[in-house]
Parts: C-alpha cells; structure tokens; sequence
C-alpha cells in the first residue's frame, strides 16, 4: 500500500509523505470519545464547593420557641431553604480522572490524524516560505484550504515565524506539537502542520511495536 501524501498550503508544489501506520489508523469513535473525555477532563480543576448546613456560619437555636407565638414552628436556620443556609447537594472538590491507558491513547490520536488525513482536512505548511512574520501571507494560504471552521497549526521549536504570522489569525489556534492532544486535534475542522512536526506526531501516535522499530533504527 503507497505511503499516503498531504499537499502543502499554498503555492508550493509537492507533497509530505505520511507515516502510514500513524495516519491509517481506523476510525474507531468510543475509543476517541474515552480519550478526548479523559483530556477535557484532565482540564478541570475539581475545587468548585460549596457549604452545606452543618457548614455555614449560623446558630444551631431554634430561631422561635415551639408552641405560642402563632407562627409555624421552626427549626434550624441553616437549612437549605432559608436565606444564608446551606446549599442542599451542592458540589464538593472531586477528582474528574478518567483512566485511559497509553495504548488506548496512542490509538485515539492515530485515528484522529487518520481522520483529517482521509477526509483532505490536512496539510503541510513550509517554514522556510515564512522567513520573517507575515500574517497576510499565512491567512492567503489558510483561505484557500478547505471550507473554513476552527483551525489548528502544529509546530515544532525553531518555527516562530510561522507561529507568529498564523496566531492571530481568527478561528486559528497555533501549538507546540508535544503538547497536541486528541481533544485539539479531533475539535478543529483544519489540521495544518509542519514537516517535522507531522513526523513528531507519527513518533508520539506510534504503536509500541513501531516505536521499538524506530528506536533500533536510530
């Protein structure tokens, strides 16, 4: 089976050719779900809390004798439904972590690359087109490339310029390639990256049988 290609954004001809095994990967939903819930989660602080009636800084004397008065009896003014009580099955700090192994992991961002790579929502953009920032030139390019929606560009270090002409761009969000998850890449409609760090995304998405590969290669 041939090597699958992207084209590069632009005018540049040519194309990059894909590592195979990280951007061939199946689409396999439940297991992208799992993973793309395990990072947004991963993004929650889990402090939210709030006081309950045993909490709240309130007497613990009935606010009226029982009987006499002509008013209904009473309890407690910390309770849930008075003014200044307690919040009734309000939240408490919590962990959010949902376990995803790193097989599963690597599987997920392999089919999510595969995604953008099978459906033409991928391509390559030249560092060395960009020899000083120039945001005219990256929105010029990104214009002509799919049918709009959120895009993603994916650098390595040494790449600023690029970094710098495509960040402030809107519905554009630049990011460091060791940092890319499968929540950001599955969430933009664009997947727009660099050479080096297509193949950095191929060594992070391999399966182990190919990283030990690659490891005796080098």
């Amino acid at each position: 089976m041939a090597a699958p290609q992207v084209a590069y954004l632009g005018k540049r001809t040519g194309k990059v050719a894909l590592d195979a095994a990280a951007f061939g990967e199946p689409f396999h939903e439940p297991l992208v779900h799992r993973a793309v819930r395990a990072e947004l989660n991963a993004r929650r602080g889990g402090t939210a809390s709030t006081l309950t009636r045993a909490e709240v800084a309130m007497t613990g004397a009935k606010a009226w004798r029982q009987k006499g008065t002509g008013r209904a009896r009473v309890g407690a003014l910390s309770v849930p439904h008075r003014t200044g009580g307690g919040v009734a099955f309000g939240p408490k700090p919590r962990s959010f972590t949902v376990k995803v192994n790193r097989k599963e992991r690597r599987r997920a961002l392999r089919a999510a690359l595969s995604l953008h790579a099978a459906r033409g929502s991928l391509a390559a953009v030249d560092p060395d087109g960009f020899e000083r920032p120039a945001t005219k030139l990256a929105a010029e390019q990104l214009a002509g490339f799919g049918d709009g929606g959120r895009a993603l560009v994916v650098l390595v270090e040494g790449e600023e310029n690029v970094a710098l002409s495509f960040r402030n761009i809107e519905g554009v969000s630049v990011a460091r390639v060791d940092g890319v998850g499968v929540a950001d890449v599955i969430g933009a409609a664009r997947l727009v990256a660099s050479p080096s760090a297509l193949e950095r995304l191929a060594e992070i998405a391999a399966a182990p049988a190919a990283r030990g590969a690659q490891e005796v290669a080098a």
